[in-house]
């Protein structure tokens, strides 16, 4: 065989031989995501030598450093993937809450370790059914709706049910339900829009909340139930008082104007005692009755329309007599055209004749009382004030509590109920009003009523042209009541 003929055999082998270097370095080049090499690499076969560029040769060396250096970071990345599942997984198994983890097809495929402590069994005993076999018969309906709308649509859900749990005890015969607050998570993935998806239940016990939920509406039902028998307890004593006590009222004022035939001296003031003493009593058993009408919403407004001018005469008369006595003068402004106003006649006059009787009494020998009525959009402003003795802070913060006063027994120097505030504030809020007051010790004390001008349950929010009532120039302390429920049906 000639020399040309043995170099033509070799060549075949000889290809083969130098391939293997290029198709590793192109294999790196594609494992490591390279699109093209740098340079183009030339092979020639000339007997057993192979010419590859230089360049060639520097761009498979580039790309075998990157290929090495892309997977020392994937095996990176491994490392701290499983370092995050680790925590992951040491996370759930340390949770109070119970975790459970449901996969698709909606089979429990995790449950933490306090499930069991949960439930008071193992974990295998709630794989399949297990955890709806537990639920309260009357909450399963609701656990089964609620999984399944976070398994088919994605969902996630809150829910409280009852389920039963498992005591080891002697003696123990019925089963024992806690109450579990269940929320259900969809593990919803990028690429995923339609379910069915995988599930994460988080399970607490809850009990201890419901008890004390349980034990604050049992106690409010209870002060309820109370106060309810404690109003009624009022009106059937002041109804039985009432009839006895117009008779006492009746006959002393008879004695008192000689109908029975002439009185000593003596007598005469006996009997304008016993009329002074009868009145004062109807007026606390009326105060009684009032208030239990109100409280227990039975308090029957009877709307019609008035001038507000037609108060001011019958209230004067009524409080003028204990205006003389501690020489205290009540001074009335009327403001430019004040409208009719639609509301009951008697219980505005009742608000105004208590709110009158309170500021003399709390005044000084000599002191003033200021009555003042003026129009603001569609109300009607009514504010009384005197320089009495005014109240703190305190005081103003329990203004209108039924029997509150504000000096204890042993201090007091006013005589009355602490009805008269209770009933003004039920009044005033059963014709959709507002009650303000101002005070400060030393000072005296404002109270400012605002009544719908259209009457109660009729009142135009409209603010269009209304004044707007500005700051107290003093210092006084004041409190804005909350606007309380409604307690006329």
């Amino acid at each position: 065989m000639s020399s040309s003929a043995a170099e033509r055999q070799k060549t075949p082998e000889t290809q083969n031989t130098a391939a293997t270097p290029w198709q590793a370095v192109r294999g790196i080049a594609l494992a490591a995501g390279a699109a093209a090499l740098p340079a183009t690499v030339a092979a020639w076969v000339n007997g057993n030598a192979l010419m590859v560029s230089v360049s060639a040769l520097a761009a498979a060396a580039s790309v075998s450093a990157y290929a090495f250096a892309t997977l020392a970071h994937m095996r990176g990345n491994q490392a701290e993937t499983a370092l995050q599942a680790d925590a992951f997984g040491h996370l759930v198994e340390h949770m109070r809450d119970a975790v459970f983890q449901f996969n698709a097809a909606g089979e429990l495929t995790l449950a933490s370790r306090s499930s069991g402590d949960l439930f008071g069994c193992q974990k295998y005993e709630l794989a399949g059914a297990g955890l709806s076999e537990r639920t309260h018969v009357l909450d399963r309906p609701l656990y089964m709706t609620a999984f399944a709308d976070a398994r088919h649509h994605g969902n996630e859900r809150l829910i409280e049910v009852r389920m039963r749990r498992d005591r080891d005890e002697p003696g123990q015969v019925a089963p024992e339900f806690v109450w579990v607050e269940v929320n259900f998570s969809p593990i919803r993935h990028a690429a995923e829009e339609r379910g069915p998806f995988g599930v994460i239940a988080l399970m607490r016990d809850i009990s201890t909340r419901k008890q004390t939920e349980k034990r604050i509406v049992d106690a409010q039902k209870a002060a309820e139930e109370a106060s309810l028998a404690k109003s009624q307890f009022l009106a059937v004593i002041g109804h039985e008082l009432r009839t006895p006590l117009n008779a006492i009222v009746g006959f002393s004022d008879m004695m008192s104007s000689g109908i029975g035939g002439t009185l000593t001296e003596t007598h005469s003031e006996y009997a304008g005692l016993i009329s002074q003493s009868g009145h004062h009593l109807l007026d606390v058993v009326n105060m009684l009755l009032d208030m239990s009408r109100i409280e227990a919403g039975k308090f029957e407004l009877h709307a019609a329309k008035f001038e507000p001018e037609a108060l001011v005469g019958p209230c004067i008369r009524i409080v003028s007599k204990a205006a003389q006595e501690k020489n205290v003068e009540v001074e009335v402004e009327l403001g430019k055209n004040l409208p009719e106003i639609i509301g009951d006649e008697r219980a505005c006059r009742q608000i105004l004749i208590n709110l009158l009787s309170n500021a003399i009494k709390f005044s000084e020998s000599g002191g003033r009382v200021t009555w003042s009525m003026k129009r603001l959009g569609q109300s009607l402003s009514i504010t009384i004030a005197d320089q009495g003795i005014g109240m703190n802070a305190d005081v103003l913060a329990r203004l209108g509590e039924p029997f509150f006063q504000a000096q204890s027994t042993a201090q007091r120097r006013y005589e009355g109920t602490g009805l008269g505030m209770s009933i003004v504030k039920g009044l005033v809020d059963l014709h959709d009003g507002t009650l303000k007051v101002s005070s400060e010790p030393g000072r005296g004390t404002s109270v400012t009523i605002v009544l719908p001008v259209n009457g109660p349950e009729t009142r135009i929010d409209d603010d269009g042209g209304i004044t707007k009532l500005h700051p107290e120039t003093n210092t006084a302390h004041s409190e804005q009541w909350s606007e309380p429920k409604r307690m006329a049906k």
